[in-house]
């Protein structure tokens, strides 16, 4: 598993907030911005376009709320996506009742109506930290679960009520700035772009100030449990340890990271000071051992390209290095005639095919190279052996027919 980015609760306030502002443009929290953003330009539609309005709305308030959870659980990154609930519409539902409110209250008393702003102002971060943590609308609505949030915050709850303001201040004036000298079709998506951008700052920040006080709100962060789980915090004070024993003492920091790399979860942070360990020692036999188990566990993670870097770096200690693994050669070589590197895809079709030639996937490395071949002219010849030679041995496989015609092109003169 990959490293687990967790919120540093250590930092001053003045880093928090400036990693808060550059939340929504990391991760995943980027693309939700752009199409959400993009998704306004529905409500141009007559008739169905107020509807798709308000679903794009809900759409933006749960991603919202998850963004407020995951923070909340310690996690750094924003969440990939959101899982399906009532907290989206909910927040629309009560954003409508409360400008209803405020035009019910001008009608009948001619004024108060900032009785109704204020109420809101104060009382829509609880609501929404209510909605996310506890998902009941009720209870998010319940004035009494107001008086328990800002009491467990304390005086930071002011700050939240601030960023309530000033986001509200710079929306508002930017729509007014964007309508009134843009065309509308390029207005629209910059004040949402803007309207988007704070409404996930503004949930992030309040996951911030949860996670710092998790202890009053009951809760355990689950970032901080897993990072426990896979050893996180264990393997950076490992890596410490090594870096400290490896000057006067390389093979004992050596013998310190062999135990946990027996583990296929192992960040790639261990393998790498294991590596330039081994390299300082002048251990190559060492290096090319590891390379096998490293790169099978990476592809069995799903990080070829890394897996495709440590095939390359065993392949310039030995040159006749080769995967011991038929799936791990296999992927490599498929990536490797991706990414345009021919001689390292050559070079591990032809070892698959020396290694297993009765494997089941050997006419797909076969005509694999066979293709790779072709693209020189003075090599024609060997890949219509190649060719020959499968078209032989796997006459009932199902790349046969493919084969047969790739040898009919060869056959026919430039």
């Amino acid at each position: 598993m990959s490293r687990i980015e967790l919120i540093d609760t250590d930092l001053p306030l003045s880093q928090q907030l400036l990693g808060a502002l550059r939340y929504p443009l990391s991760g995943a929290a980027l693309p939700a911005l752009v199409a959400f953003t993009l998704a306004h330009y529905l409500s141009l539609l007559p008739l169905a376009g107020w509807f798709i309005e308000l679903g794009i709305w809900a759409a933006t308030y749960l991603y919202a709320l998850e963004c407020l959870r995951h923070t909340a659980d310690g996690y750094a990154l924003p969440p990939e996506f959101a899982e399906p609930g009532r907290g989206g519409w909910a927040l629309v539902a009560i954003l409508l009742w409360s400008t209803v409110l405020t035009l019910l209250v001008k009608l009948s008393f001619g004024g108060g109506t900032w009785i109704v702003t204020l109420l809101m102002v104060v009382s829509l971060p609880a609501i929404a930290m209510s909605l996310a943590l506890d998902g009941g609308v009720g209870h998010a609505l319940n004035p009494l679960t107001w008086v328990r949030v800002i009491a467990r915050f304390g005086m930071p709850y002011l700050l939240l009520i601030g960023v309530q303001l000033l986001i509200a201040l710079v929306v508002g004036v930017a729509q007014v700035a964007f309508e009134s000298s843009l065309p509308r079709v390029i207005s629209l998506p910059l004040f949402y772009l803007a309207a988007n951008y704070a409404t996930l700052f503004n949930f992030h920040l309040m996951g911030r100030l949860i996670h710092q006080r998790h202890e009053h709100f009951g809760l355990q962060p689950q970032a901080h449990k897993l990072a426990r789980e896979i050893h996180q915090d264990a393997d950076q004070n490992l890596l410490d340890e090594v870096a400290a024993l490896a000057p006067e003492q390389p093979r004992d920091a050596l013998d310190l990271l062999v135990p946990r790399l027996r583990d296929s979860a192992a960040p790639a942070a261990l393998h790498v000071a294991y590596r330039r360990l081994l390299q300082q020692q002048g251990l190559k036999d060492a290096l090319l051992v590891h390379g096998q188990i490293w790169m099978a566990a990476l592809i069995a993670q799903g990080e070829s390209r890394r897996a495709l870097g440590v095939l390359q770096e065993c392949c310039g200690i030995d040159a006749e290095f080769i995967p011991d693994d038929p799936r791990t050669c296999g992927e490599l070589a498929d990536l490797a005639a991706r990414l345009g590197m021919r001689r390292i895809a050559l070079k591990l079709c032809l070892g698959y095919l020396a290694h297993w030639p009765r494997d089941m996937q050997a006419p797909h490395c076969g005509l694999l190279a066979a293709r790779l071949l072709s693209e020189q002219p003075e090599q024609h010849a060997e890949a219509a052996t190649l060719l020959g030679q499968l078209a032989t041995a796997w006459p009932d496989h199902p790349l046969h027919t493919e084969i047969t015609i790739q040898q009919q092109r060869l056959a026919k003169p430039a």
